[in-house]
């Protein structure tokens, strides 16, 4: 009877141990919910989001937002730039910040998912902290970037490297940013005061959707980011000569329009002919002087390259140099070309990267290590703390678009993911 009472007391325990050591996990409706809740705010008859910074659809939904943070315990506050920070407390206060977010803002027609999941992921993290019972070692802090798709005006403020100029531009609410900024609550008049100091944080962590394929074409459930890819661009004029286009013949035109066309043809076999991951895009061409019955005599067009190695992508356009002055001499014009833009890559945190991949296995997703080729809030974020991206897979790789489309599914494994890798985070 002795030996049977104490079997019955270890099983008692075994049973409580694993009971403790199952965690409450994501809960599916309530993220469903909440995505088409902040899907109300700027919604298109076409499915589509105009939720552009600084637009009354954008206050709507930061106020939604900030009323769930309030509901899960979150100390809210809102910086300068605008940022909405919601704060919980650690076991030591005086620990450095685990920060973790995105944003709400829409580009004009975008998504119902870009930015929101990540939002959303952030703050079932904190359902599931209190769900859990679950005081981590550090503190914790939502964050919701202002006008992430404008230009990154949330976390480059937070950085420390907005500008004049950036303050400056005019939105796609129609808003001058230093207005919107005003319209939004914050106070671009003392800006400055909204950069933190990199010593505040432990890490930073964003979930977001791919915007590519390569998750949904090989049927993989989770990205471990390996960096965001930095960008190149270049602004180029080419010189030829207007004539009339019924008595110019042929041979001896001096079509800077035809030139053009040859160089975009250029950067695509140059791109392509070399091993990696690289990309280059012509995205933007005019021709003057615009007309049907004139031989163009002048065009102004972009060249952009991305990869996460800067050295890579000067190396490509070094390529791309010679070519030109075989264009020149092919159709009798002139090439000139000057340095825009450098966006320089952003190699996130190895530590946090081995932490996300744990947390998949653990939970038996699927993952792959992968570049981000589009830009992020976590790209300025990695400037000054360690800092890590998880990706979802987007349907058919489609973003910034009414038909982008992440399931459910998908938004719940990676809500998952996050929750597993803060706590991983707040341990190490």
């Amino acid at each position: 009877m002795k030996k049977t009472f104490s079997i019955l007391i270890m099983l008692t325990l075994i049973l409580n141990i694993s009971s403790a050591q199952k965690l409450i996990l994501a809960n599916t409706n309530r993220l469903e919910s909440r995505i088409m809740a902040i899907a109300s705010f700027g919604a298109n008859p076409d499915g589509g989001m105009n939720r552009h910074a600084y637009s009354e659809a954008d206050l709507k939904a930061r106020e939604y937002v900030i009323l769930l943070m309030k509901e899960v315990g979150l100390k809210v506050s809102m910086d300068e730039a605008g940022n909405i920070s919601g704060r919980r407390a650690g076991k030591n206060n005086k620990l450095p910040i685990i920060c973790f977010g995105s944003h709400i803002d829409t580009v004009p027609s975008g998504g119902k998912f870009d930015g929101v999941a990540g939002v959303l992921s952030a703050l079932e993290t904190i359902e599931l902290l209190n769900a859990n019972n679950i005081v981590t070692n550090h503190p914790l802090e939502v964050i919701v970037f202002t006008d992430e798709e404008g230009g990154l005006i949330g976390s480059k403020s937070i950085i420390g490297t907005i500008t004049e100029r950036d303050l400056a531009r005019t939105s796609n609410s129609g808003k001058i940013i230093k207005d919107g900024i005003k319209f939004l609550g914050g106070n671009p008049d003392k800006i400055k005061n909204a950069k933190r100091d990199p010593k505040d944080f432990k890490a930073f962590l964003e979930l977001h959707i791919e915007q590519g394929a390569f998750l949904d074409n090989e049927g993989i459930q989770i990205g471990v980011v390996e960096g965001i890819v930095g960008i190149e661009e270049w602004q180029v004029h080419i010189y030829g000569k207007a004539n009339h286009a019924g008595t110019t013949p042929m041979n001896i035109r001096q079509d800077a329009l035809l030139a053009a066309s040859k160089l975009v043809i250029a950067v695509n076999e140059t791109v392509r002919s070399i091993e990696g991951r690289q990309v280059g895009t012509v995205g933007e061409i005019k021709a003057e002087p615009g007309a049907s019955n004139v031989v163009p005599g002048h065009v102004q067009m972009s060249i952009e390259l991305r990869d996460l190695s800067r050295e890579k992508t000067l190396s490509v356009f070094e390529k791309i140099k010679p070519k030109m002055l075989e264009i020149e001499k092919e159709t009798g014009t002139k090439i000139e070309f000057k340095h825009e833009h450098t966006n320089i890559p952003a190699i996130l945190d190895k530590d946090i990267q081995a932490h996300i991949a744990n947390s998949a296995k653990e939970l038996g997703l699927s993952f792959k290590y992968m570049p981000s080729g589009a830009g992020h809030d976590a790209q300025d974020m990695a400037k000054i703390t360690p800092t890590g991206m998880i990706f979802i897979p987007s349907k058919d790789g489609i973003s910034h678009s009414p038909i982008e489309f992440s399931s459910i599914k998908d938004i719940t494994n990676g809500a998952n993911v996050f929750f597993k890798t803060i706590l991983a985070i707040d341990k190490n």
